[in-house]
Order: structure tokens, then sequence, then C-alpha cells
């Protein structure tokens, strides 16, 4: 069974965390077959963090995890922040596969996501 992580960065407003963890909701209910776990994780400021997230997918069952970063560019975060928060479990784990999947923003979709937001 696939599992997904969606990273978020993490905020002071638990608001603004707790969208992120109703998308996580949106995205298990719109899976379908493609993952049978979804879980929302944060680099920092929230619960649970990254290694606790992929940790929970795989007591779920997970036997692939797909972490993915819910950030519009390539900044620090994602270049660096997020493997390094990964290596630990991809080490600890050698068995099961843990990929970071691209980023947000780099979507294909997202020029046109944009677009119709701003009619």
């Amino acid at each position: 069974m696939r599992g997904l992580l969606l990273v978020a960065h993490g905020s002071r407003r638990e608001a603004s965390n707790d969208e992120v963890r109703k998308i996580a909701d949106l995205l298990r209910q719109r899976a379908g077959d493609r993952y049978g776990a979804v879980e929302a994780g944060f680099l920092e400021l929230a619960d649970p963090l990254i290694p606790d997230g992929i940790e929970c997918l795989i007591r779920q069952g997970a036997s692939e995890v797909v972490v993915l970063p819910y950030f519009l560019s390539a900044g620090r975060h994602v270049a660096q922040d997020i493997p390094a928060e990964v290596a630990p479990k991809q080490a600890q784990y050698p068995q099961i596969p843990i990929r970071i999947a691209p980023y947000l923003g780099s979507a294909e979709g997202i020029v046109e996501l944009l677009v119709g937001l701003s009619e």
C-alpha cells in the first residue's frame, strides 16, 4: 500500500495548519486506489513533523511513502530542509521506498489553476 504525506511549512496560526490537514483529508477521500493512506506533515511549528508523519504512514501499513511538498517554489525548504528530514527515515527503513515528489509549484497545471483563480 502506498502512503502519501502532504508536507507544508507549519504555522504558529493553528487555523493555517488545520487548512493543510483538511486538504490531506480531501486527498484521502479522492485518492481512490492510488494511496491507501494520506496524512499531513509539517517542516516545523506544527505536528506531526515530517519524520512522525512518515512513521504514521508506515505504522498504517505503507510499503511505499511519497512525500509531497506543498510549496510553491524550490527554495531552501524544498531543496534542502525537506530532504534532510526525509533522509533519516530512508536510512531507517531501507526496505520501504520513501521518495520526495516534485513540489506543488512545479506542477504542469499550476499556471492554468492560477489563471482560473484570478478570474
